[in-house]
């Protein structure tokens, strides 16, 4: 079998963990596998501690025009939208994302109706996957929330996208700490090691594609009138 280059990718994970820099994240402990695999096969990988960031809640584009004093949200969405794939990492709360990670999401999707130079949504052609830690249950539920809604504003999600570690239910180790030994978990270790291929598989396909074509999927020709080939149908 061929080898793939995937060489020409450009690859970002937002880190949705509610510790500032320099505090340890465990998020980040998982999200370095990923990322290393990634670099390891060329591709250039940029990485945002979201936190770390002034980004107002809100659904606009800048929340300044909305009276906030500051919003960084416009110079972090011009690097989301320069990489081929996205990974949205966060933490595992109550059973849930973080509250940071929800706010991403919320942002992102304010920015879902802007167009390509296709005319289609600004996600298509991009690629997206999560990564979840946590002390309690609720990988999957957190897994189910983020690709649902990264689908739904346009990114393609490959099998296997999702993955993450959990320790014992209830207060205990995470994942950096040694005595998990979470870093030689073999079911971890396999799954995110699928989901960044399978990642970057998508994305080179879709890069050598240029996306998708723009037949059937492009808002201003619905506006102007194109169905293609769509008709009301007839009750009886």
């Amino acid at each position: 079998m061929e080898k793939p280059d995937f060489s020409g990718l450009k690859a970002i994970y937002l880190n949705c963990t509610l510790k500032k820099s320099p505090r340890t994240s465990n998020t980040k402990g998982l999200s370095d596998v990923s990322m290393s695999i990634m670099k390891k096969e060329g591709v250039k990988v940029d990485y945002i501690r979201l936190v770390d960031h002034v980004v107002p809640h809100g659904m606009g584009k800048d929340m300044r025009k909305y009276e906030e004093k500051e919003d960084d949200w416009p110079q972090l969405f011009k690097r989301i939208q320069d990489a081929d794939i996205l990974v949205v990492a966060t933490p595992i709360w109550l059973g849930e994302i973080s509250s940071v990670a929800k706010k991403l999401i919320e942002r992102l999707d304010a920015m879902s109706a802007e167009v390509n130079n296709k005319g289609q949504y600004i996600y298509y052609g991009k690629t997206g996957g999560c990564i979840v830690t946590g002390n309690e249950d609720g990988i999957k539920n957190c897994a189910k929330y983020i690709l649902f809604s990264l689908q739904h504003i346009g990114y393609s999600i490959p099998p296997q996208a999702g993955t993450g570690w959990i320790g014992k239910a209830g207060p205990g180790p995470s994942y950096l700490d040694e005595e998990t030994g979470a870093k030689d978990h073999e079911f971890t270790n396999k799954s995110i090691t699928f989901m960044t291929y399978n990642l970057m598989h998508l994305a080179s396909y879709l890069k050598e594609k240029d996306g998708y074509p723009a037949y059937g999927n492009a808002e201003e020709k619905w506006n102007e009138g194109e169905r293609w080939k769509f008709e009301k149908p007839e009750y009886d």
